[in-house]
């Protein structure tokens, strides 16, 4: 199975599939899989950009639309998770995961499916020690502070997938785990992005989480992007252990290092994308404690016993089928047209993937339940009137882009 890697795609699709429709007829070979590692931004219409937390000369439409609408069709199947540039609003309604376009798929928060019998796992958002062991608090419309915290990963969504324990082939992160650098080229890395210097030296650079999940699971594969730039790892899981080769990957512009061909040995096809059993069963485990007010997970009384709820999924799956469910638009699409679309920002509606999802393991859906309306933001230093915030806010500088990158040598886009 060939597999084309990505980093942050940006809401560039188009670009990426015209780059690997050009490399197939080029090299005479056959791409059966792209995977996005964050920052997708799957902007649907002009409502949507005021959830994407980018700076203004960065809010743009961009070609997602496109596929959304069905005015163009993804060429090959395609699985992202998100970063810390995404139009929020849209992945709250497939928080489970599900398709955000046809043949464009979201693995969720975090998430587990199977590709033919590859199993590919990821997690979306961002580290921010602040805000980790937080719940789901956040709802659109968002404020000021909300639109930051609502990319930032949860401990609910790590200790998910840290109960995962048959192999991981592929795994997904937007940043990259913490002390990766100690496995590469650091010193290399550092010669092209000095301002990383002091963070590798105080052993800070990355995400504790990713960190933790990368030593439980230990994937074979791990590929991340965030940070704009190529950097390859190889961790050794102990004396005689596992391996997992590590790439991260820049963004996607002429010029620069976005996509890799990887070749993983697979049964043969078909390929397509299907529900994972396991993973099931932890998402049925895990949702009575699913935390939805800025109050953290109780995981004290959780029953992790997963055999019978194993076999209760895989009865279900016969029955239902393990296949992901169809997609559904529910959203205006974006008319190039007329512009200024300055419809009133509202709450998510539920997305009719989530609604089978949950009736599928029988759970309730609780993605719309809100928390308390007044004063819900864990800052006290912050307005939670919606579009303001403090003049003294201190926003970690770790959630934005550094686009300063002239100075980074210009090479070849793919390498297989």
């Amino acid at each position: 199975m060939k597999i084309a890697v990505e980093g942050c795609m940006h809401g560039d699709l188009d670009n990426v599939y015209r780059t690997l429709q050009q490399l197939e007829k080029s090299q005479n070979t056959k791409i059966d899989l792209l995977l996005c590692c964050g920052d997708f931004q799957a902007v649907r219409n002009e409502h949507d950009l005021k959830s994407l937390n980018v700076p203004p000369k960065y809010r743009s439409m961009n070609s997602f639309w496109k596929y959304y609408s069905g005015a163009e069709v993804a060429p090959y199947p395609t699985i992202f998770i998100g970063g810390n540039h995404e139009a929020s609003n849209y992945l709250w309604e497939l928080y489970y995961g599900g398709w955000a376009a046809p043949n464009i798929y979201f693995l969720g928060a975090a998430g587990v499916v199977r590709f033919g019998n590859v199993r590919i796992g990821g997690l979306s958002g961002i580290y921010n020690g602040r805000d980790y062991k937080l719940g789901r608090f956040e709802r659109p419309p968002y404020d000021q502070s909300t639109i930051r915290s609502v990319y930032h990963v949860r401990e609910y969504d790590v200790r998910k997938l840290m109960e995962v324990k048959e192999p991981i082939d592929v795994f997904l992160s937007h940043d990259w785990p913490l002390r990766i650098t100690d496995y590469g080229d650091w010193k290399e890395l550092v010669r092209r992005k000095h301002y990383f210097k002091q963070e590798i030296e105080e052993k800070r650079l990355g995400s504790k989480a990713a960190a933790e999940l990368l030593e439980k699971l230990k994937p074979n594969y791990w590929f991340s992007a965030h940070l704009h730039c190529k950097f390859a790892a190889l961790v050794q899981h102990g004396e005689g252990g596992p391996l997992t080769k590590f790439l991260a990957l820049d963004k996607c512009i002429a010029g620069r290092d976005f996509l890799q061909i990887v070749e993983i040995e697979s049964d043969a096809g078909p390929y397509e994308i299907r529900y994972d059993e396991e993973w099931l069963a932890i998402t049925r485990k895990f949702n009575p404690i699913f935390p939805l007010t800025t109050k953290g997970a109780d995981f004290r009384g959780i029953n992790l016993e997963m055999e019978d709820c194993l076999e209760w999924v895989r009865s279900r799956l016969r029955e239902k089928g393990c296949k992901p469910f169809e997609f559904v638009r529910t959203a205006p699409c974006y008319d190039s047209s007329r512009s200024n679309f300055d419809g009133a920002l509202t709450a998510s509606p539920r997305n009719p993937q989530t609604e089978s999802f949950l009736q599928l393991l029988e759970l309730p859906y609780l993605l719309d339940s809100n928390p308390i309306a007044k004063d819900f933001s864990p800052y006290p230093s912050l307005s939670v009137k919606r579009g303001i915030s403090d003049d003294n806010e201190d926003i970690p500088i770790d959630d934005v882009d550094d686009d300063d990158d002239d100075d980074l040598p210009k090479v070849d886009n793919v390498e297989s």
